[in-house]
């Protein structure tokens, strides 16, 4: 990869306090990756280095890890950072916007900040109390006019953040996710260990996957799994944690379907349980854009989704390449289960709605949001299609 000798490549600092296990992580080191193989220079800031999705980061990304507790001494050594380091860009990936507009204001040097947003805000708060809902918001509505762009997942999420905040429309970005990773596009995962996948091949598994807790309304999905078992044998495989296990767990043993359902847990790559499943189903009340969603059609596996805000519809285009069900409707649910897996697409049909999403097209969405395309080689990796429907990566 070849750079302007006379210019440096652009440097960009992904800054994160949060340690999850949530697709909001897991994306903003696929994003890393991705703008690193684009030939910037990229520092990953933050207050961890032992969180899940961590140990993905590329040698070529720095790893710069903040320790201190208060938000002022974090703050300070942000400060210290950009005084040093003088990134062209800064993006404050989650639960760091504070910390970061702060920092930024510390110092005098060139440095933009970028604030990524990948949920539908007012669709999680609509489901708390008003109160709790203008509380968590208040904050928000104070920060994200003090950015230089927003980068929204989705074009829903971009749609609410206007209804939302006072923000010029053109300082609002809309960039896909980094999703399809290089190695999903050229291997096939093995088939799973899980005793599901292993005896009587002839009975469907069905997958969900994401956090247990309320967000992603794995009851209704429980509800319709219920109803589809009374016509067709089938399996039922939930990935994830949370505090909600327990009581999922309890519903399955209620609505008698606890033979045929497990929950496994977190599940770091859970490429090989989505490739090897007939159906995935997304039975969520809200999102920003859902990977797994993306995942699953990655792989060529069939899916039903809700048809929440925001992600599901754009991501199926308007339910081309999946059905759309409403929220919290098993019996929608379950009938939408029952036709995707008595007629299933191509799996090379499915692969076709993810060209938006892999790390070559995200990244480009990225930098031109930055405003750093010119800075980066001309010959950047664009996603294309084989004749087999696959997505490949060229040079």
């Amino acid at each position: 990869m070849t750079m302007n000798p006379s210019s440096r490549p652009p440097r960009i600092a992904v800054v994160t306090f949060s340690a999850g296990d949530g697709g909001n992580d897991k994306m903003l080191v696929h994003l890393a990756q991705g703008l690193s193989e684009q030939g910037c220079a990229v520092d990953f800031i933050t207050r961890t280095m032992t969180a899940p999705y961590l140990d993905r980061l590329p040698m070529q990304v720095r790893r710069l890890v903040i320790h201190e507790a208060s938000h002022r001494d974090r703050t300070r050594s942000l400060g210290r950072y950009v005084a040093e380091n003088a990134p062209d860009v800064v993006l404050s990936g989650k639960r760091s916007d504070r910390e970061v507009l702060e920092a930024v204001r510390l110092v005098k040097t060139n440095t933009r900040v970028f604030i990524r947003v990948g949920i539908n805000l007012s669709a999680r708060y609509d489901h708390r109390s008003k109160l709790i809902g203008w509380w968590h918001l208040r904050p928000l509505r104070r920060l994200l006019p003090q950015a230089d762009g927003i980068l929204a997942v989705s074009r829903g999420v971009a749609q609410d953040l206007l209804r939302l905040f006072k923000i010029p429309s053109e300082k609002i970005h809309v960039v896909p996710n980094p999703v399809v990773t290089p190695k999903m596009l050229s291997e096939m995962p093995p088939v799973p260990s899980h005793r599901f996948y292993a005896s009587s091949p002839e009975v469907p598994v069905v997958v969900g996957m994401g956090g247990l807790r309320k967000a992603k309304d794995f009851p209704t999905l429980l509800k319709a799994f219920a109803i589809v078992v009374q016509t067709r044998p089938a399996r039922l495989l939930i990935l994830g944690r949370g505090h909600l296990r327990d009581k999922l767990m309890a519903l399955a043993r209620s609505l008698n379907i606890a033979p045929w359902t497990d929950f496994p847990g977190f599940v770091e790559s859970p490429y090989s349980y989505l490739a090897h499943a007939q159906l995935f189903v997304l039975s969520s009340l809200w999102e920003g854009s859902p990977n797994v969603l993306i995942e699953a059609l990655a792989m060529g596996t069939p899916v039903v989704a809700t048809d929440c805000p925001s992600g599901p519809r754009e991501i199926l285009q308007d339910g081309r390449y999946g059905r759309l069900v409403p929220c919290g409707n098993p019996h929608a649910m379950a009938q939408a289960m029952l036709k995707s897996l008595e007629n299933p697409p191509q799996p090379s049909f499915l692969k076709e709605a993810v060209t938006r999403y892999t790390f070559a097209a995200s990244t480009h969405e990225y930098l031109r949001a930055f405003g750093l395309l010119a800075k980066v080689p001309a010959k950047r990796p664009c996603a294309t299609q084989d004749s087999s429907g696959i997505l490949e990566r060229n040079p």
